[in-house]
């Protein structure tokens, strides 16, 4: 029988530390990432050389700390980017952030009255104007926002939310509509087929149980072909007629005219759809919108009092930080500022000659790096769940290394300072200036020096 090595042949977590040196993250966090694998180098049959050590030890190092939340240069050319955190947050709401992080506050205190408060009530009153609502309210996310409003119109004996099987969408990370229906108690209750639905679909399902009319806007697909589906106007005097709810989640969240902004589909917005009839939507915070996380519910007034006067609310609040955010988004919307300040719109507005102009700059302080580098015709998307057949011409800088790989050139330019993320297609790495904030360029020639430095 093989005979394990012996353990002393591992080295010490004290030693394995001093070899480490200096290290930038807590010290807790090192010794736990080194125990945990001499611990599974203990387990094993061969005991590999201390550099091999030492070696692995940094490299789980190495990944804890590139998990740690950091800015990143997207040149992705997806502009609601949901992996790399979705919409950033212009300067103005920046400031408002670093003030109220670094102070008290009256999140809960009437200033006026010097008594105990009720929260966010600014920022309702303002978000309801921007909405063309009565009332408008704000949960953690919209999946949260969605959720108390079904999990409200439910709680007693009608249960049936009714919706057409060509709205029964998926959302990123995996999430179904039906699997939110569930989860707030709904009971799920499907008409028509995949792609034609009919007004007298919905009116036939109507009954007893039904206790509210969904519709889910189609904001990360679209359908073509022997399409059918009745409009919005039609289906709220449905509603009216059987005094039932009618909510519609739009998802996306856009609060102006998407095709004045660029070449682009025109996307619904939550004053649209309210006039023609909807009593409630639901949209997130931090997609077209460009603020910071957050599900907005907006609509008739005794609807919104009612959802907040729900227990289950006080789980999905959003904290101080957040309701500050939105409420410098909303602010600069209303004051007409926000086409220049909120930079997921200023992306899409962004002139290609204004992409060309940065593009020559990059390229001439690049001139020394090992790389043939070209600009290239980019094909911009707004990303995260929203208008999927529009694409924006942008412009990308193309690179071809000559000392090393694309993928190897794309890895270093991910682990970097700050993190650079592109794309490989054609035969290049290529980055979408229409995602890289202007303020970045001169990180991002940093950034590219530093990974062909190494070579």
């Amino acid at each position: 029988m093989k005979s394990k090595p012996e353990l002393r042949s591992i080295p010490a977590v004290e030693k394995v530390l001093q070899a480490l040196g200096e290290m930038d993250l807590p010290r807790p966090a090192v010794v736990a990432v080194v125990r945990r694998e001499l611990a599974a180098l203990r387990k094993g049959d061969a005991i590999p050389d201390p550099d091999l050590i030492l070696g692995r030890i940094r490299s789980a190092l190495d990944t804890l700390r590139s998990s740690r939340i950091q800015p990143v240069i997207n040149g992705t050319g997806i502009i609601v980017h949901t992996n790399l955190g979705r919409s950033p947050l212009g300067s103005a709401v920046v400031e408002t952030l670093q003030s109220i992080a670094a102070n008290y506050n009256n999140l809960e205190y009437d200033i006026t009255g010097g008594e105990r408060g009720g929260r966010a009530a600014y920022l309702e009153h303002n978000l309801a104007l921007l909405c063309g609502a009565e009332a408008a309210m704000v949960a953690n996310n919209c999946a949260a926002a969605l959720v108390l409003t079904l999990r409200h119109f439910t709680s007693g004996e009608r249960k049936e939310v009714i919706i057409s099987r060509g709205e029964l969408v998926q959302i990123g990370g995996g999430f179904r509509i039906p699997d939110i229906l569930e989860a707030s108690g709904a009971k799920l209750r499907e008409v028509g087929a995949t792609n034609k639905t009919t007004l007298s679909d919905y009116a036939k399902a109507i009954g007893k149980q039904t206790a509210l009319i969904l519709k889910v806007h189609r904001s990360n697909f679209f359908m073509g072909g022997f399409v059918e589906s009745p409009s919005t106007e039609e289906i709220a005097a449905v509603a009216r007629k059987k005094r039932l709810p009618f909510v519609e989640d739009l998802g996306s969240g856009a609060v102006v005219a998407t095709e004045k902004l660029a070449e682009i589909e025109h996307e619904p917005t939550p004053a649209e759809v309210l006039k023609r009839g909807v009593d409630l939507v639901t949209f997130s915070g931090d997609k077209l919108l460009g603020g910071p996380q957050a599900g907005i519910i907006a609509g008739k007034a005794r609807l919104v009092a009612a959802l907040k006067r729900e227990p289950f609310f006080r789980a999905l609040r959003c904290d101080k930080l957040i309701l500050a955010a939105l409420q410098t988004t909303v602010d600069l919307y209303l004051s007409g500022a926000a086409e220049q300040s909120v930079p997921a719109l200023a992306m899409l507005r962004a002139s290609r000659e204004e992409l060309e102009v940065r593009a020559r700059k990059i390229m001439s302080a690049l001139e020394g790096c090992p790389t043939k580098l070209v600009t290239g015709e980019g094909k911009a998307q707004l990303g995260g769940g929203t208008l999927p057949r529009s694409v924006v011409p942008s412009v990308t800088l193309e690179f071809q290394p000559l000392s090393i790989s694309l993928t190897e050139l794309a890895a270093r330019l991910r682990v970097g300072i700050p993190p650079v993320v592109g794309y490989i297609a054609g035969g290049r790495f290529k980055l979408d200036l229409r995602t890289i904030l202007p303020e970045q360029d001169q990180s991002l020639i940093q950034a590219v020096t530093r990974a062909f430095e190494k070579s």
